[in-house]
């Protein structure tokens, strides 16, 4: 979920991550799902992939490892300060260089001349994650779900081979990035809220937890029937399922090469699958268990080319 929180480290093997890189080892802990994902992308590119997501886990723990907001401001500083110096100059200063994720994504970004304006908006949506206000609406929810997950979608697209296909194979591409981007980050959210709530956060619409007289404040404090919050996640999860078909009415015109990039949203599907039977509880523990099947299923669905 590294959205907006890590999700918990997977057990591993001391010869396994000795062979791997260390965004490669960052990613299968803190965002495992698409740690998966991202083996089904080629081998010379796979570390670029691992690198835009150890950025991203880089800058959406940024809450976690502050102690108030004007330092997460000052860290999300850093980082923008950084991407700006990997474009600015041929060559990034060697202080930089340093840093175990810089490196690798300013390899990245030369190799594969990503864009500039994606990573920028990635940090700047992570200023919202300084503040305690809950988004208004949906639509408010939504709008943070894609500051957080279609940039990140594109830069993966990117480095896949986005700028080798055909036009129209790129622009279907980018437009089932988008809607998976979204779809995973609503999904990733709410996993995530009892995470959220012991941080004292609430990333569920205003209006509609209104509707069921409930606030951010009294689910901060306590836990609600878990009735009442039904229909809010009945709600969250019906809009991540249409970003899931959205995305997927551009399947017959998506290259091959970009199926890992969109491969969370089969995985999207199964954790959406189990809030469902889990009768709308976000609270039951089953949402933290990693599917067994997972690669299996995303091996299967790599061989018919779906997603």
């Amino acid at each position: 979920m590294p959205t907006t929180a890590r999700s918990a480290p997977a057990a591993s093997s001391p010869a396994v991550d000795t062979a791997l890189s260390y965004c490669a080892r960052d990613v299968r802990r803190y965002d495992n799902d698409r740690f998966l994902t991202s083996l089904f992308a080629p081998a010379d590119r796979r570390e670029a992939v691992f690198a835009l997501l150890a950025f991203n886990i880089e800058i959406a723990k940024t809450r976690e490892v502050v102690t108030e907001p004007m330092i997460g401001q000052i860290r999300l500083q850093w980082w923008r300060d950084a991407i700006d110096s990997l474009y600015q100059s041929s060559e990034a200063p060697a202080s930089l260089l340093t840093h175990e994720v810089v490196r690798p994504l300013a390899e990245a970004i030369t190799r594969y001349q990503l864009d500039q304006e994606s990573f920028i908006r990635l940090i700047e949506a992570r200023e919202a994650d300084l503040s305690d206000d809950p988004p208004a609406c949906l639509a408010d929810l939504e709008a943070y779900a894609e500051a957080t997950g279609a940039p990140l979608l594109r830069l993966v697209l990117e480095s896949l081979g986005l700028a080798e296909w055909e036009p129209g194979a790129a622009k279907a591409a980018l437009t089932a990035g988008r809607a998976v981007g979204i779809a995973w980050a609503l999904t990733g959210l709410l996993r995530a809220a009892p995470f959220h709530l012991r941080q004292r956060r609430v990333l569920l619409p205003a209006d509609l937890l209104a509707k069921q007289s409930l606030s951010a404040a009294r689910l901060i404090d306590w836990r609600p029937d878990r009735q009442a919050l039904a229909p809010v996640v009945m709600a969250v999860v019906a809009a991540a399922r249409v970003h899931l078909a959205a995305a997927r009415t551009q399947a017959k015109h998506i290259p091959a090469a970009a199926l890992p990039a969109l491969l969370p949203a089969t995985l999207a599907d199964l954790y959406l699958d189990g809030i469902v039977r889990a009768g709308y509880d976000i609270f039951s523990p089953r949402h933290q268990v990693r599917h067994p099947l997972r690669p299996l299923w995303l091996a299967w669905r790599v061989w018919r080319r779906r997603y």
